[in-house]
This record gives C-alpha cells, sequence and structure tokens, in this order.
C-alpha cells in the first residue's frame, strides 16, 4: 500500500510541477504566426513590388535594334529617261539596319489602371490567406478543448484516488481490529491500481492531441503543458474575413472594368529612328548611307467589334456571381449560428441537471460509507456508489468543457 501512496504523490508531483501554461488565445496567435500558410505574405509582398516595377518599367524609353537583307524580284525604276544623264537602277538585294526609340506620351491612364489592379489583387491574395488561416481556429479548438477535457478528467481521477487512499487508510484500520472483512483492503487496492491506469492513459491521449496542437502551432509543448481554463466569452463588433474576401474581389472586378474601358482610348508616342542601308531614305541613291526618322505616333481603335462591350458583361456576370456567393455565405452563416445557439441552450440544460444528480449521489455516497463502516454492505457495494458519483462529476465536466467549445465556435462563425 505504500508503493500506491507513492505512486499516487509522485504522479501529482509531476503533474504540478514544472507545467506550462498556455491559453486558446495564445494559440490562435502561434497558429498566425507559425502556421506556413502565413508566410506567403512576404511573397507576395515581393511580388507586388516587382509587379508595380514593371508596369513603371513601361513609361521609359523602348530601345530596339533592327537589321534585315532583302532580295527583292523588282525594284523601283523611273519610266522615262533624262537626257545626257544616266540614272543607275537600285540594286535587288537591299540592307538596312536601325535603331528605334519609343516613347510612351499618353495612354488614358491605362498603365495606372493596371498598377491599382495590382494592388487589389494583391490585397485580395492577402484576404485569401486570412480566410485560411481563420479556418483553422476551429481545428485548434477541437485540440484546445480535447487537451483541457483530459485535464478536467484528470483532476477528478487524483480526487477519487486521494478518497479511496484515505478510506483504504480507515478500511486497514478496521481489518487490524477484526470490524472488516481483509478482502475490503484488498477491493479498495485493487481500485486504486486501476486509477492508476486511467491517469496512464489519459497521460497519453494528452500527449497524443498535444503532438498534433504542436504541428499546428509549429511549438514545442511540455507534456506537462496545462491549458488555461479561462475563455472569454465578450463579443466584439467584427466580420468574418470572407465578407472582406468578397468585397475585395468585386473591386478587382471593377478595377478590370475600369482596364478595359482605358484599353481603347488613343495612345501617343514619340519615336526617334535612326538607321544604315542601302538604300537609305533616298531611293534614287544606290549606296550605303545612315539616316534618321522622328516623330509622333497616335493609335486609336475606333471599331473592335463590340469586343470591350462584350469584356465588360463577362465582368458584370462575375460581380453577380460574388454577389450570390455572399449571399449563400450568410445564409449558412445565420444557419450555423442558430444550430450552435441551440447547442449552448441544450448544455446549459444539462449542466443543471447534472448538479441536481452530483447533490443527490453525494448523499447516497455519505449514506453508504456509514453503511460500510457498520458493515451494512460490502466494500464492493460502497466502491459502486463512488463510481457513480465519479461519473456525474465526469459528465458535469464533459459537459462544461463541451459547453465552453460550442461557445468558442459560435464566436468563430459570428467573426468574433
Amino acid at each position: 500500500m505504500k508503493n500506491l501512496i507513492l505512486i499516487f504523490f509522485v504522479t501529482l508531483y509531476g503533474y504540478t510541477n514544472a507545467q506550462e501554461k498556455i491559453s486558446l488565445d495564445k494559440c490562435y496567435e502561434l497558429v498566425r504566426i507559425n502556421y506556413p500558410l502565413s508566410k506567403q505574405n512576404e511573397a507576395l509582398n515581393s511580388q507586388l513590388k516587382l509587379q508595380n516595377e514593371i508596369i513603371g518599367l513601361d513609361k521609359l524609353p523602348k530601345v530596339s535594334l533592327n537589321a534585315q537583307a532583302t532580295y527583292q524580284s523588282e525594284v523601283t525604276q523611273i519610266p522615262f529617261s533624262i537626257p545626257n544623264a544616266t540614272v543607275e537602277p537600285l540594286n535587288k538585294d537591299q540592307y538596312r539596319a536601325t535603331l528605334d526609340v519609343n516613347q510612351l506620351i499618353y495612354n488614358g491612364g491605362l498603365l495606372n489602371a493596371q498598377s491599382k489592379l495590382k494592388e487589389i489583387q494583391f490585397k485580395t491574395q492577402q484576404q485569401q490567406i486570412e480566410v485560411s488561416l481563420y479556418q483553422l481556429k476551429n481545428i485548434v479548438n477541437q485540440y484546445f478543448f480535447g487537451i483541457l477535457l483530459l485535464q478536467e478528467k484528470n483532476e477528478l481521477l487524483q480526487s477519487k484516488m486521494s478518497l479511496l487512499i484515505e478510506k483504504n487508510k480507515e478500511v486497514k484500520t478496521a481489518v487490524k481490529f477484526g470490524a472488516i472483512l481483509p478482502a475490503s483492503e484488498q477491493v479498495l487496492e485493487a481500485e486504486i491500481i486501476k486509477i492508476q491506469q486511467q491517469i496512464n492513459d489519459l497521460q497519453f491521449d494528452k500527449r497524443k492531441l498535444l503532438y498534433h496542437l504542436e504541428k499546428l502551432t509549429a511549438t514545442n509543448f511540455d507534456e506537462n503543458t496545462i491549458l488555461e481554463n479561462s475563455i472569454s466569452l465578450e463579443t466584439t463588433e467584427a466580420l468574418r474575413p470572407e465578407f472582406d474576401f468578397f468585397n475585395l474581389q468585386n473591386q478587382q472586378l471593377e478595377a478590370s472594368q475600369i482596364i478595359v474601358s482605358k484599353s481603347n482610348l488613343p495612345k501617343l508616342n514619340a519615336f526617334i529612328q535612326g538607321g544604315y542601308g542601302n538604300p537609305a531614305l533616298n531611293m534614287l541613291n544606290n549606296s550605303f548611307e545612315a539616316f534618321y526618322v522622328a516623330g509622333i505616333r497616335l493609335n486609336w481603335t475606333l471599331f473592335d467589334w463590340n469586343k470591350t462591350k462584350k469584356e465588360k458583361e463577362v465582368l458584370e456576370i462575375s460581380k453577380q456571381l460574388i454577389a450570390s456567393e455572399k449571399e449563400t455565405f450568410q445564409l449558412n452563416l445565420n444557419r450555423q449560428l442558430q444550430e450552435t445557439d441551440f447547442e449552448i441552450q441544450k448544455i446549459n440544460q444539462q449542466l443543471k441537471s447534472d448538479e441536481e444528480i452530483i447533490d443527490l449521489r453525494q448523499k447516497i455516497v455519505k449514506s453508504s460509507e456509514a453503511q460500510m463502516k457498520n458493515g451494512v454492505i460490502t466494500t464492493s457495494e460502497y466502491l459502486n456508489e463512488i463510481d457513480k458519483l465519479f461519473e456525474s462529476k465526469n459528465n458535469q465536466k464533459s459537459h462544461q468543457i463541451q459547453l465552453q467549445l460550442t461557445q468558442a465556435n459560435y464566436q468563430i462563425i459570428k467573426g468574433n
């Protein structure tokens, strides 16, 4: 029996010392910081910076080198003769190399519109990451409250073991004086060993859930880590990140519509071309010469067969689809909130019954204890009542943790 008492206190000591405490909000924060998906924000920032630099390059002069050599079956000739003059015909093999410089002057604000679209796309991708990270809260809740329930069960088992150890001392004294049969002591010792087995099982189960929580948060926890049973139920004005995502998708489509509208506006460029070729600009000079041309070029699409109109219609349909998705999401959200609220009401009612059951079971145990001391019932019968009492307490703890889990899920569904 001394060994059993030693095992109990060693277990209790190991469970109450060198414990790391962690809250639910801390787990949320660790997931947000350490989950691999969150690291995409840095890559998106770099991507946006590069995209803006690329758009900015379109405002700089474009320099191109062109060269060609051709042979043609016929060349331009003067259809009449000039007296006392000889006009050498052009060569059928001709050569030209040019250096062209084009500078954008005006394009209807298309580049700025493209830059705005890239920025909104960046925000949309960031918000998509926020949505995915937010959805991980449900998984965190499952692990967190699963561990919390194991902690509560462990405390009940420790309390039950402590009670039985004390009762075993009393029974041992009674056996010594012949008031109770020796088998009573053995029944209690067997029950204490059984409880120790259950405590060990809980430790393994907790270690398994902690492992999953570690992988999710990318954080190493000690196996004696204690989760703080202090869940904040304060409600704040907040929205699910999905709603911001829907709004950004709409903004992205609107920015795309602006680009489509600007795609057919006039585009004005200045250009200069310098070259060397045979023939050059003087087509009658059959020799290699240098030349240059400078000017302004205007491009304006006056008719595109309603292509722009149809592209806008496609974007409008896309906006209607997003509106439909948003409406469906809101509808499902309201349904989930209602179902979760019903569940909270049900568990609260169960907890009221738990209080009544535990009160009655405690009275029964107290009466059974007196009957065991007087030899009216056996130790096994007494233990049966103890089991029923702690089963009722276990049900109460399970309902309490279930209530906290449901309330936490309610807050997540609502967007707090």
